[in-house]
Parts: structure tokens; sequence; C-alpha cells
């Protein structure tokens, strides 16, 4: 190995959790009794400054260097939020496609959709499915859930451009408005 290959590898070692730059985390989270939400074994990459991390999240890491590991315990209002149950709402079966099921998403309303006041910028979820209506719920899946978060900071490099300009490294896996299926991972 060159000697410049070899300074370049003591300075990213060195470098620390500052916006803009990019993060590789593994994770384990949990809900607050212990159940298995989602485990990350194999590193994955957030935008640290942006949109891919919470507010909770960033600001424990923030400062800190490769190797980092921390347990976070988030209640509601620093996670997905409080449920909103003015979130649920029931829309007429005939303007959602034949093979409508729960679990499916739609971002923002359906088209057609007739109630009014819902926000148009929010992921919604079919939680049922009858004969007659589909109910749609626009709450994130882990919204009202108090969590438990073991993390460990694999590596740390500077954000692109092109990063830097999105926020983001890519989807984002923490963000409020953005859901998966009951019973999905989010990753």
């Amino acid at each position: 190995m060159s000697m410049e290959r070899i300074v370049a590898c003591a300075i990213i070692s060195m470098m620390n959790i500052n916006a803009p730059c990019v993060v590789s985390l593994v994770w384990r989270l949990e809900d607050a009794h212990g159940t298995l939400i989602d485990e990350l074994k194999d590193p994955v990459e957030f935008f640290f400054g942006g949109d891919d991390l919470l507010a909770k999240v960033e600001e424990v890491l923030s400062g800190q260097a490769v190797g980092f590991e921390a347990q976070l315990h988030l209640e509601p209002e620093h996670a997905f939020g409080d449920y909103d149950p003015d979130l649920v709402f029931f829309e007429e079966r005939s303007i959602f496609p034949e093979a409508v099921d729960p679990g499916m998403q739609f971002d923002g309303l359906p088209e057609g959709a007739t109630t009014q006041g819902m926000p148009e910028d929010t992921t919604y979820t079919v939680t049922e499915v009858y004969p007659t209506h589909v109910v749609l719920d626009g709450n994130h899946p882990l919204a009202g859930i108090a969590l438990r978060l073991d993390m460990k900071v694999l590596d740390i490099r500077e954000a692109t451009e092109e990063e830097i300009e999105a926020g983001s490294v890519g989807q984002p896996v923490f963000t409020v408005m953005t859901s998966a299926p009951s019973g999905s991972q989010l990753h």
C-alpha cells in the first residue's frame, strides 16, 4: 500500500460525523417490549444532515467516530409521532384497482377520492378491504410506538455533491410520512 493511501485511510478513519457526511450503520430496532421490528446486519449508508435519519438519531451521532455504539429509547414524539385517528378514513371501493389488498400503499390520495381535508403528500396504507369501501390509514406504521434502537457506526465518508443536493443517499428509512405495509421491514 502506498504512503498516500495509508495517510488517506488514516484521515478517513479519524473522520467524525458532521453534516454533511454519509454514515454506514448497522442496527437492531425493537418496540418498547423488545419485539424485533427491523434489523440491519449488513451496513446501510445514510446521509447525515438531511432527510435520512430521525433528529434524535442525528443528535446522538453528531461528532462521533467509526466504532461508536449507542442504545436509544425513542418516544413517539422523537420517532414517528403520535397515532392520529383523524388520518384513518373510508373511500369507495370502486375507485381502487380490482386487486386491492391490505398493505397496499398510495402516495397521496387515490384518484377519485372523495374524502376532503386529508394531506395530499402522505403515503396511505390500505388496512381493510370491504365489498363497498376500503379503509386507508395515513399514519406511519410505527406512529404511537416507543422504540429501542441499538446502533453502531461502521464507516463515515464525505457526501457527494449529488447527495448534498438531494439531502439523502436514496430512499429515506426514517421519514415520518413514509411507511411500509404492516409486518414489513422499513429498509
